[in-house]
């Protein structure tokens, strides 16, 4: 009998991600948590502690997804699980429309209602968030967030580990930095310089860059 999947996170988030990985008709064995008292999560149980991930591998399990919502700790642990030995697999909702040109890459979550548009690049550990639209050309970065509702008009270039809050709208070429925050609701006009911190209509830096 194959093994199933393996959930790395207990919390809402992870939530969302078990309902995806169901609907794509994986089977979710095991989530593990970092914190004592969390027994289940979504009917699936829950083993606390990273140590269980050798115990599992050794057990035969291959497949595993983070679903962590922290940018920097889920892409400290893909990296650690594919280490392991572990295939990272993607959350992909039967109701997202996903371009048949555009290239997704792994450990990626993306959730209900999203459109992502023709030769868009995701890149690896990111999250797309629900009723998000990305449209053609685009480039979002390793471990990235792209929050709820938010949008991406063409040939916008996401940086690694960037965060865009809930509802984000930004127009067509416009470049994001690396670890950079927009506010949720900014409207993205200009360039967002790496690590910065960026909020309102038009967005405007809050925080400089530690970058400059």
């Amino acid at each position: 009998m194959s093994k199933g999947i393996i959930v790395l996170g207990a919390s809402g988030h992870a939530k969302v991600c078990i309902e995806i990985l169901s609907a794509m008709s994986f089977v979710v064995d095991w989530c593990i948590a970092d914190r004592e008292g969390v027994t289940s999560c979504h009917q699936v149980p829950v083993l606390v502690g990273d140590h269980h991930l050798l115990r599992l591998r050794s057990e035969g399990y291959s497949r595993i997804f983070v679903a962590i919502g922290s940018n920097e700790i889920r892409c400290k642990l893909s990296e650690m699980v594919l280490r392991l030995g572990y295939t990272l697999v993607n959350a992909i909702s039967p109701q997202a429309m996903v371009s048949p040109s555009a290239q997704v890459g792994q450990g990626v979550a993306i959730m209900a209602g999203v459109v992502i548009n023709a030769d868009s690049v995701i890149s690896d550990f990111s999250i797309i968030n629900t009723g998000t639209c990305i449209d053609h050309d685009c480039h979002v970065g390793i471990a990235s967030h792209i929050a709820p509702t938010s949008g991406l008009a063409g040939g916008v270039v996401i940086g690694n580990g960037a965060f865009l809050g809930i509802g984000t709208k930004v127009i067509p070429g416009v470049k994001i930095g690396e670890y950079a925050v927009v506010g949720a609701g900014a409207v993205v006009v200009r360039d967002v310089p790496a690590g910065a911190k960026a909020i309102g209509v038009p967005a405007r830096c809050l925080v400089r860059s530690n970058y400059e």
